[in-house]
Parts: structure tokens; sequence; C-alpha cells
């Protein structure tokens, strides 16, 4: 499982990375192959505002339908829009290319109670045990 050194995780398998005042959010990799192939991204508006937790998009593979929740609080400054045509970036480079959206964290010091990679590692090891 790979995992990004710079971002923090929710325990609904989604990674926040900072980039200026801004978060980018995506789904870890564990998720995308958990997965397997993504066909489908159904991603907000920009402008739309969402709460911890929230379902802001849903991530369709061949084997099920997926919602995707916020890991904090925020408005939405921009959303992946290559993923319409190529909802295969998620697999190929969930960290990079395979980015869901950009928000502006409505309250910053969330970002502080996501998991780190060590803790997540732990958390979907623990996951598979049951």
């Amino acid at each position: 499982m790979k995992l990004d050194p710079e971002a923090r995780y929710a325990k609904t398998h989604e990674w926040a990375r900072w980039d200026g005042d801004e978060i980018v959010c995506g789904i870890t990799d564990h998720a995308q192959d958990a997965l397997s192939d993504i066909v489908y991204v159904e991603l907000p508006d920009v402008g739309d505002a969402f709460d911890k937790g929230d379902v802001f998009g849903v991530v369709e593979s061949v084997k099920a339908a997926s919602d995707v929740y916020m890991p904090m609080g925020g408005e939405i400054t921009a959303v992946n829009e290559d993923l319409e045509d190529m909802p295969e970036l998620i697999n190929k480079d969930p960290y990079g290319q395979g980015w869901l959206i950009r928000f502006k964290p409505s309250d910053p010091a969330e970002f502080d109670d996501l998991m780190d990679g060590a803790a997540y590692e732990a958390m979907v090891a623990a996951e598979e045990e049951e």
C-alpha cells in the first residue's frame, strides 16, 4: 500500500494534503485498489460547502459504487475535471493526477484530527484481520 508522506488520512479512506492555504483531497491507494477499475466519478460543484464527514461525491468501479466523504469541512475551490474523461487516473496515481477536489478549509485545525500514515496503515491492517 502506497502512502503520501505529506498527507493525512480519514477513517473513510480519503487523504488530505495542504497546498498553500487549500487542501487537496482524493481517495487512498488502498481504497482505489479495493474498488479496482474505476469507471466513473461524480464530484461536487465549485462553491459547494460541506462539513467534515459529509458525502461530497461518488466513485464507481466495475465492482461497486462508493461514497466519498469530506475529511475536513470547507468550500470547494476546484474539482479534477480530467476525471470526467479519464477516471482511471485515480487507479494509476491516487495521490497525484487522481486527486478529486481542492477546498478551502473552514477549520484548518481539523487537519490535526486526521491520521498520519502509520496510524492509517494500522487501521487498514486491523480492518483486514476482521
